[in-house]
Parts: C-alpha cells; sequence; structure tokens
C-alpha cells in the first residue's frame, strides 16, 4: 500500500535508469515540492515507496519526470526544441487505504500512464 512510480524507457525497450523525477502535492495551482530523487536501474524510486500507507493522504499529487534530460543523458539526438521535455502527471488519490502505482513509459515523443498495481 502507498503511492509508488516505475518509469519505462519504450524507446530502448528497458527502465529508464537515472531519470530525474520530483512528487509534489497540489492545491489547486499551487504546488509544493516533497522530494526529488533519482531513479535505479529498474527505473524506480531508490528509496522504495513514495509514500507508505501511514503517511499517504487523500489529495492530489503531480510526479514530474525529465524526459528530455534523460534521453540526451542516453546520447539521443532530439531536435531543439525537443518534443517532451518534462512529463508532469497531476492525479488523484481517493483512497489512502489502497496502494497507488503511477508507471510512466516514454519515449521521446510519447508517453502514456495508467493507475497500475
Amino acid at each position: 500500500m502507498g503511492l509508488s512510480t516505475h518509469v519505462l524507457d519504450t524507446m530502448h525497450g528497458r527502465p529508464a535508469a537515472s531519470m530525474a523525477v520530483a512528487l509534489y502535492t497540489t492545491h489547486g495551482e499551487n504546488a509544493t515540492l516533497v522530494k526529488q530523487f533519482v531513479l535505479n536501474a529498474d527505473g524506480r524510486n531508490p528509496d522504495g515507496l513514495l509514500y507508505d500507507n501511514t503517511n499517504l493522504r487523500v489529495g492530489t499529487y503531480r510526479l514530474v519526470f525529465e524526459v528530455a534530460g534523460y534521453f540526451k543523458s542516453c546520447g539521443v539526438a532530439l531536435p531543439e526544441p525537443n518534443f517532451l521535455n518534462k512529463v508532469s502527471l497531476d492525479f488523484g488519490v481517493a483512497h489512502a487505504d489502497q496502494h497507488y502505482h503511477v508507471p510512466l513509459l516514454v519515449s521521446p515523443w510519447s508517453y502514456s500512464t495508467y493507475r497500475g498495481s
């Protein structure tokens, strides 16, 4: 239970190791930074859950993924300006007693997400 994320690089068919990510809580247009981290070799937060089930609260959140920086670090030649710079996902947690997994599947030109398990 809690909140987690996982990023897969669909261009190369592997986890997005070393991608920078930031987690925010949001209230309307205001966002408060909770933590910044760099994904591990499996494309996950190296510290595990972003929130465990005792600290996750009902509310709204934002994950910001540094997509362009990641692909540039992989040696991908991106046009300027690049199509995707940062991917920002705003989502809500309605049931703090459930697990919210927010995966991102991403390439330099597209992304998708869903509520995982």
